[in-house]
Formats: C-alpha cells, structure tokens, sequence
C-alpha cells in the first residue's frame, strides 16, 4: 500500500501519540490532540484500518528478562541463485533468537539481530544453527554493547 495523501496534522499528532504510549485511552489521545472523545476514535479506528497502524506492543526490559546478550551478525550468502534465498530465509525464520533480518545493500547480504541469554547460548547458535545453514558463506558479528539510542517514533513532520 503506498502513501495516503489524505492525512492531516491531528492525523499526524495521534500517530506520534500512539508511537509513544500505545496504551493511551482515547479520552487522554483526544485531550493531547484538541478533538473530542468520539472523532479521535473514528480517526485512530481509520488509521488502523488503512493499516497505517499495524499493531499495538508492549516494550519488554530484555535484561530483566535475562536476555543479556544482543548481537548484529552480518551475513554474506554463498550464491543469490536458484533456491539459495528463499532457503535462507526459510531457515532464517526456524530460529526464534533471530528476532529481526534485514535484507542490506553493501559487502553483507542480510544483517540478523540475535538476542540471546549469554555469550555460551550465543556461541551454541553460532556454530549449531547459524553456521550449518548451507547458503551462508561468511558472518561477522558485532556484540552490543549499549544503547545509546533507541526511538519508536517515526521521524515524520508531526
């Protein structure tokens, strides 16, 4: 679906609103966006059903969690050919520590975010998982090691 012209400013200020606290109720949306209850709801009930909002999360605390270990693995495929990509992905997708996989422009096809318990877990995936996926010829992983920033708000004109 491509871009929908027919958005306005308090379109706009909900949008950033439900970014930032998607659990707001609809009376304290209206109040911070200047519309009565009722409009605001036909608004945000619009938005979703342009699927402009696609979904409602709750941000987990993933040390709290004990999920200590972050990692970007930087992936080269052996080939593009054949069935080598629609491979990759499918096994990709078989493994649930791979929480996000971009496919990239640069020396690296895809970059995997990894989210594990520790480096022994991460170590464990890395060479039982990852590495016996047959179309991957090279990966590079970067740990991280803090959060320096990390925004949920589209950086749109609000």
């Amino acid at each position: 679906m491509g871009k929908i012209e027919k958005l306005d400013k308090t379109d706009f200020k909900i949008l950033k609103e439900l970014q930032e606290n998607g659990r707001i109720s609809n009376l304290d949306l209206a109040q911070k966006v200047g519309l009565s209850a009722t409009p605001t709801f036909e608004r945000v009930k619009k938005l979703e059903k342009a699927k402009i909002v696609k979904s409602y999360h709750a941000e987990l605390d993933v040390e709290r969690l004990g999920m200590g270990i972050q990692t970007f693995m930087l992936v080269q495929l052996a080939q593009t050919r054949g069935n080598a990509i629609p491979n990759f992905i499918k096994q990709i997708n078989e493994i649930p520590e791979i929480i996000e996989c971009y496919h990239v422009t640069g020396s690296s096809d895809y970059v995997l975010k990894i989210m594990v318990e520790d480096i022994a877990s991460y170590e464990n995936l890395a060479m039982d998982k990852i590495r016996n996926i047959s179309e991957i010829s090279n990966a590079t992983t970067m740990v991280i090691l803090s959060t320096v920033k990390k925004s949920k708000v589209i950086p749109l004109n609000y």
